[in-house]
């Protein structure tokens, strides 16, 4: 091609100015149909995938929901030690009951998790623990107690393996987690709670020790069990990024096939393509944790809820959107707001006592470990409870890129079963659970980034040229706002 400048730009002919309309039309177009094509051909790719390996949940078909394309849909999860119906003879157990919704019109993504132990009628065989329709009925005989027990149209469901668990948590690279406690138990086996070791503090669980951290509960009950799950679910969700799955999709297909039961495995293309649309648009928005309203039996035996708190724990699964700030419903990039200013009260959060003796006590042995970062330690603490016997805890910590970090825990109960609190800090100023906060306030001098889960405070963080810190609400939020801020602003090194 030959490039010249002439004094006067020819002028083009009506039909000249067609045929290049046409041609860039056409040239738009085949461009477009390409690209669009070869999309559709990988996901085409992605979706055989999934068919060839998974495998369909027997008489499941007639007891779903069918709903509106691109309307709201609710899933039914459940989480079991192998998949229901292999033939081994023993009944598979259903340890996990969550039921998602998933709507684009809500500013959040709703969880509730039903536990395990809830008393409820199961259609043909009468009052008892909401599990044991799993193993009398596996998947179908759920589906049926579900959906009479929440009067919620179930759209799909999902029976997942445990296997299958662990080798998707490894194929995302494993998930950050704030760990708020020591975990044990070595007396595992046959009828008796599982083998699990975990220290205090944040830190990288990968394959088994995810799956040992979520299904615990030898000690916990079922609310602590799901608030933890739910915890869990919310930090993967945060750090998985739809570009990790979307670019190792095939083998996490495989692994998803593999190792889980759903109605959709002999679906056409168009079916599964909808659902994976929904389940993108919801991805934009957080995950909510829909509190179960129940409470342990007088024997302790079964979970029970009153018709009324079942009722209101319904319709805050289903209106998920209205408890959610609107700060924190999109992960779309903000205009950073100016923190606000927080005026200081010299008086303590009600529940809250001055305990600075015994907290310089309780960190001094550990300040020598840890030279390079300086410990803070909370001057105030609830009145309940206390320090518990593993903290504090000082250890290192290491990012994506294996660079190490120094870091602590120091663990308080807050006094009731399975709930703790704490306080972290590490070198590693940039750990993804600091990630998009709520908003950012000022107390005393200091900027504090909060961390909602819907009204409650959840984390609350701030920062030194050194190091960053957080204080860390209990896994079923029982610290009040006030005393989250009261124990953050209390934080301080020891001697001042």
């Amino acid at each position: 091609m030959s490039v010249y400048e002439s004094e006067a730009t020819p002028r083009l002919g009506r039909d000249m100015w067609k045929r290049f309309a046409i041609g860039g039309i056409l040239v738009v177009l085949l461009t477009t149909t390409a690209v669009a094509t070869g999309l559709l051909l990988q996901v085409h790719e992605s979706v055989q995938i999934f068919q060839r390996e998974s495998t369909p949940i027997p008489g499941i078909r007639n007891e779903l929901d069918k709903v509106d394309p691109g309307g709201p849909q609710t899933i039914l999860v459940l989480g079991s030690d192998r998949r229901y119906g292999d033939g081994k003879g023993i009944p598979a157990r259903s340890d996990t009951i969550i039921v998602v919704r998933l709507d684009p019109e809500k500013n959040a993504t709703a969880i509730l998790s039903i536990p395990r132990d809830l008393r409820v009628e199961i259609p043909g065989h009468g009052m008892d623990k909401i599990n044991v329709a799993y193993a009398e009925g596996g998947p179908k005989l759920t589906v049926q107690t579900v959906k009479e027990l929440l009067a919620v149209p179930i759209s799909h469901v999902v029976n997942v393996n445990f296997g299958g668990f662990q080798r998707a948590v490894n194929r995302l690279g494993c998930v950050y987690v704030d760990i708020d406690r020591r975990y044990f138990n070595a007396n595992g086996g046959p009828g008796g709670y599982a083998t699990i070791d975990l220290k205090p503090g944040y830190q990288k669980l990968c394959g088994k020790d995810a799956l040992d951290f979520v299904r615990y509960r030898h000690t916990d009950d079922d609310f602590v069990r799901a608030a933890r799950q739910q915890e869990f679910l919310r930090q993967a969700k945060d750090q998985i990024g739809l570009g990790k799955v979307f670019g190792d999709r095939d083998e996490l297909l495989r692994i998803f096939g593999r190792y889980t039961q759903t109605d959709i495995a002999r679906d056409n293309d168009a079916a599964i393509l909808r659902l994976i649309k929904l389940a993108y648009e919801s991805s934009k928005h957080p995950i909510r944790e829909i509190k179960f309203r129940g409470g342990q039996s007088a024997d302790g035996e079964y979970v029970e809820v009153s018709i009324e708190n079942l009722q209101k724990t319904i319709d805050e699964f289903i209106d998920v959107g209205l408890g959610v700030s609107v700060n924190s419903a999109s992960t779309e990039p903000k205009k950073r707001k100016r923190p606000k200013r927080i005026k200081s009260s010299k008086r303590l959060a009600p529940g809250l006592v001055v305990r600075k003796e015994e907290g310089e006590n309780h960190v001094l042995t550990m300040t020598t470990k840890l030279r390079s970062l300086p410990v803070y330690f909370p001057k105030a603490r609830l009145g309940r409870g206390g320090y518990v016997r593993d903290s504090p805890r000082a250890y290192e910590i290491y990012d994506r890129n294996k660079n190490a970090y120094k870091a602590y825990r120091i663990v308080l109960a807050q006094g009731d079963n399975g709930q703790y609190y704490g306080v972290q800090g590490t070198t590693w100023r940039a750990p993804p659970i600091l990630d998009n906060p709520t908003d950012e306030v000022v107390m005393r001098k200091r900027t504090y980034k909060r961390f909602f889960d819907g009204h409650k405070i959840r984390l609350i963080s701030w920062e030194t040229p050194r190091a960053v810190y957080w204080v860390s609400n209990t896994l079923s939020r029982k610290l009040t706002n006030k005393q989250m801020m009261g124990i953050a602003r209390s934080l301080q090194r020891i001697g001042e």
